[in-house]
C-alpha cells in the first residue's frame, strides 16, 4: 500500500532528523581530539567538494554573484554563528540537554518572523513563545546549583539559527539552495582555517577520527536533502511537528553513546519546550485555514458577482 504524500513527509522528516542527531553526536565524540575550528575547517571543506561535485552534475548555478546577494551574506554569517556556539555547547555540556534547548528554534523563529517581518501572531502564540522558553529556563537551570554557563551557548545557537531561518524566507527564490548550501560549507572551512591557530593548533587526525569527519559531512548534507523532501511531501502543518523527533534520537544516543543520565528537569523543559513548540504549529495551520476558507468566500463572492451582472 502506498504511502499517503503527509506519511511520506513525516518519515523524511523523521529521518532528517535521525541524520542531524547523529551527525551531532559524532562531532561531540571527537571534540575531544581536534578543536572546534578544526572539525569546522576539516567538515566543510568535505561538503563543500561533495555538494560541488553534485551541483556541476545537476549543472546548477554556483557563481560568485550569488555571494553578492546581502541576505544570502547576512545568513551565511548566521550559519557561522550558529556552528560555532553549537559546537561549542556540544563540547562542554550533556548532549541531550544541547538537543533538547536547540527544541525552541520554531519558537525562536516565530518570535524573530513576528518582531523583523512582521508577520501576525496572535496572544495565545505569544503565550507559547513565552511559555516554550521557560521550558529553556528549566533546561539549564539558571541559578547557584546546576547552572552551565556553557549551556548559554546553545541558547546563542538557537538565535543564530534562527536568523539563519528568517535571512533564507529572504533570498530571492532564483537562487539556487545547493548553491547556498554551496558557499555557507565554504563560509566554515575558510573560518575554521582562520581560528585553528588561535584554537590551539593543527592537530594531527587519525583515520577513525577522519572517517568520522567524513560521514558527518554525508550526514548533514542526507538532513538538508530529506528536510527538503518532507517539507515537498506533504501539508507543512502535518510534516513539521516530526522536528521533535530528532530530541528522541538525542536521548537514547545520549545515554547509549554518552552514559547521560538526564534529570527530571530537563526533561519537564523539554516537555515543556515541544508541548509550546507544537501548540504555536496548531494555532498557525489553524490561521492558514482561516484564511483560505476566508480568501474562498471572497472569490465565490466575486465570481457570483460578476455572473450577475453579466445577464442580460
Amino acid at each position: 500500500m502506498p504511502l499517503s504524500d503527509n506519511s511520506r513527509g513525516a518519515l523524511l522528516m523523521s529521518l532528517a532528523m535521525a541524520a542531524f542527531a547523529c551527525n551531532d553526536a559524532l562531532v561531540k565524540s571527537i571534540t575531544t581530539e581536534l578543536s572546534i575550528a578544526q572539525i569546522m575547517a576539516v567538515r566543510g571543506l568535505m561538503t563543500t567538494a561533495l555538494v560541488f561535485g553534485i551541483g556541476r552534475y545537476l549543472g546548477v548555478d554556483m557563481s560568485w554573484r550569488i555571494i553578492t546577494n546581502r541576505f544570502v551574506i547576512f545568513r551565511v554569517c548566521c550559519e557561522l554563528g550558529a556552528t560555532l556556539t553549537f559546537f561549542s555547547a556540544l563540547k562542554r555540556i550533556e548532549f541531550a540537554a544541547a538537543s533538547s534547548i536547540m527544541q525552541s528554534l520554531p519558537l525562536a523563529v516565530t518570535l524573530g518572523a513576528a518582531l523583523f517581518l512582521r508577520e501576525p501572531v496572535g496572544w495565545r502564540r505569544w503565550a507559547a513563545i513565552a511559555v516554550g522558553f521557560l521550558g529553556v529556563l528549566l533546561i539549564i537551570r539558571p541559578g547557584p546549583e546546576g547552572f552551565a554557563p556553557a549551556a548559554l551557548f546553545a541558547v546563542a545557537a538557537v538565535f543564530f539559527t534562527a536568523s539563519r531561518d528568517l535571512a533564507t524566507r529572504r533570498v530571492s527564490a532564483d537562487i539556487p539552495s545547493l548553491s547556498i548550501t554551496l558557499f555557507t560549507s565554504l563560509a566554515n572551512a575558510l573560518l575554521g582555517v582562520i581560528l585553528i591557530l588561535p584554537m590551539g593548533g593543527w592537530q594531527p587526525v587519525s583515520g577513525s577520527t577522519f572517517g568520522h569527519l567524513a560521514l558527518t559531512s554525508l550526514l548533514v548534507f542526507a538532513g538538508y536533502q530529506t528536510v527538503i523532501m518532507a517539507m515537498r511531501s506533504g501539508e507543512i502543518s502535518f510534516v513539521a511537528p516530526f522536528r521533535y523527533t530528532s530530541l528522541i534520537w538525542a536521548l537514547v544516543i545520549g545515554v547509549l553513546v554518552f552514559n547521560e543520565h538526564p534529570n527530571l528537569s530537563m526533561l519537564v523543559g523539554a516537555a515543556v519546550v515541544i508541548g509550546s513548540g507544537l501548540y504555536t504549529f496548531y494555532r498557525e495551520s489553524k490561521r492558514q485555514r482561516a484564511l483560505a476558507e476566508t480568501a474562498g468566500m471572497v472569490l465565490e463572492e466575486t465570481s457570483a458577482g460578476h455572473g450577475t451582472g453579466s445577464k442580460p
